[in-house]
């Protein structure tokens, strides 16, 4: 399976902030927001993943992420000179995804829960259709929503709807066999001028190839979209950190537990950082595992 994290947009409900730089370099606590995504396709065991963004932001990533060789997983880029819409990261991939299945998240979400990693891997082992995650939120109505029947089917997906049926909001982790640029390719633009990946889903629903998968209690979906939801994951990172005494999307050690590095390298990145408490963590973590 490939992996896309969609980083474009102009991230205008952050301005001024976002004028200036991309909302997925922006820090949720200790760490780039990027690194969020990215931990989550690499904890599912993907590992030939694509960044796309506008140009001007490439550069930046590039210069963060390299070529993932220091993770020991594969990293390309793919510009989108303007947001399209979702879906449209399938058509900008498309030569990235080739014959495989894709796992698209996008560069502003984050997920936490225990066992979310064993849930995911398992989940992107054998696609077939699409396969998406839920959450339950307050504000329904701002949210792509999915309706469960009795056995747990998904029969609707509704986009931002007026009087929603649940309060199971669609999350921005999005699993599909590869079909899906096709589907993509033949979608019309929205009054927006947007591909949308409920349209993309919708599809796979009329043919009875959509799941929804619930993320229930115990699981965390934050969307850092905001000013205030960005403070609110800082602060949900930090508590997490502090009262545990781990990292959450901590990327060189999920590396070295995945087998991807050695534990040499992996004290070796950690030896890069160690002015910073995020560095002196790796070190520890390589010296006491």
């Amino acid at each position: 399976m490939k992996g896309i994290i969609l980083a474009g947009g102009h991230g205008t409900r952050l301005h001024p902030v976002t004028l200036g730089v991309s909302k997925q370099l922006l820090p949720v606590y200790d760490k780039p927001m990027i690194y969020y995504p990215l931990s989550v396709l690499m904890i599912a065991g993907i590992t030939e993943i694509q960044i796309i963004s506008s140009p001007d932001d490439l550069k930046v990533f590039r210069k963060l992420l390299g070529d993932g060789s220091w993770l020991g997983i594969s990293l390309s880029y793919a510009e989108q000179d303007k947001p399209r819409g979702i879906a449209d990261a399938f058509l900008v991939s498309a030569d990235h995804i080739g014959d495989d299945p894709v796992a698209l998240v996008l560069g502003d979400n984050i997920f936490h829960g225990a066992g979310f990693g064993t849930l995911v891997h398992r989940a992107a082992r054998n696609v077939e259709g699409c396969v998406l995650f839920g959450h339950p939120v307050r504000d329904p109505q701002r949210y792509g929503v999915g309706e469960l029947d009795e056995r747990g089917r998904l029969v609707s997906i509704e986009e931002k709807p007026a009087r929603p049926r649940t309060n199971m909001a669609i999350t921005g982790l999005y699993l599909y066999d590869n079909r899906v640029v096709e589907i993509a390719g033949k979608l019309q633009p929205s009054e927006r001028g947007e591909l949308e990946i409920t349209d993309v889903n919708r599809a796979y629903l009329e043919r009875g190839e959509a799941t929804l998968i619930p993320l229930g209690r115990g699981f965390v979906w934050l969307d850092t979209g905001t000013h205030d939801a960005l403070m609110e994951a800082g602060q949900y990172v930090q508590v997490l950190e502090h009262r545990q005494g781990v990292r959450i999307a901590c990327l060189e050690e999920i590396a070295w537990r995945l087998g991807y590095i050695d534990r040499e390298a992996f004290h070796r990145l950690g030896r890069r950082l160690a002015k910073s408490s995020y560095g002196r963590y790796i070190m520890e973590v390589a010296e006491s595992g």
